[in-house]
């Protein structure tokens, strides 16, 4: 069960980092201002969904872990580190530099990344991948919501 809290260390620490690199978007006055989808869900929601998002991918990752050795998930952590990355670099390049074309193709390549992982754990850990799809679905999302803004602004 260590395992499991040492991924939901590591995958907290990412939104911690990102938040850090953001700021508060609530007070963010170029995100105030920029015409957003009329499906943008109020900003508590992106909280909650996060916080639900980051258990259950962490679940996920310790299942894997549990399942298979190091050597044989070499290329998992891998993606999983690029995953973390991508993952923390998206909010610095959107919400304070506003680059919103690079924001984008970096969340696409977040969501199939996600979405090679949703795969993955279907197909190798059985059910246990059912936890990446509010992962990928909220991506999705995601990736739609950058995708207006940087279509309508």
């Amino acid at each position: 069960m260590l395992r499991f809290f040492i991924f939901l260390l590591i995958n907290f620490a990412a939104l911690g980092l990102g938040g850090i690199l953001i700021g508060n978007p609530a007070t963010n006055e170029w995100y105030q201002n920029v015409n957003k989808a009329p499906w943008t869900p109020p900003g508590w929601v992106f909280g909650l969904a996060w916080t639900c998002i980051m258990i259950c991918f962490s679940f996920f990752m310790y299942e894997a872990s549990r399942l298979y050795s190091f050597n044989e998930l070499k290329l998992f952590y891998f993606l999983f580190a690029i995953q973390w990355i991508l993952n923390v670099l998206w909010n610095p390049v959107f919400f304070r530099f506003h680059f919103v074309l690079i924001g984008l193709l970096i969340i696409i390549a977040l969501t199939i990344l996600v979405g090679w992982f949703t795969f993955w754990g279907f197909n190798k850990v059985g059910l246990s991948g059912l936890l990446l799809l509010p992962y990928f679905i909220w991506l999705l999302i995601a990736t739609s919501l950058n995708a207006y803004i940087y279509l309508k602004n």
